[in-house]
């Protein structure tokens, strides 16, 4: 994980807020509230990393399955069908 200093002017409510969250989980300084409160909310506005691995994993199950089924279109009876199952 890459650190990255900012010297920050924030309000005096973030002040506070960043104040009950280091109180709340423990944490050493406010540099590591912000780092929770991003954590807990930062999923609503960025999405997260996928690994490499997990690309590799999808494009290899992708190239397996139109190797085994082509790109033969599936109907909306076959789609019921399997859901159904």
């Amino acid at each position: 994980m890459k650190n990255v200093t900012v010297n920050l002017c924030i309000k005096d409510y973030t002040n506070r807020v960043l104040g009950v969250l280091k109180e709340k989980y423990g944490l050493r300084d406010k540099a590591e509230a912000l780092d929770k409160f991003a954590e807990l909310y930062g999923s609503e506005f960025v999405d997260a990393e996928v690994k490499d691995d997990v690309v590799r994993q999808v494009i290899k199950s992708c190239d397996y399955h139109i190797v085994r089924h082509g790109f033969k279109a599936t109907s909306l009876a076959e789609l019921r069908k399997i859901c159904e199952a």
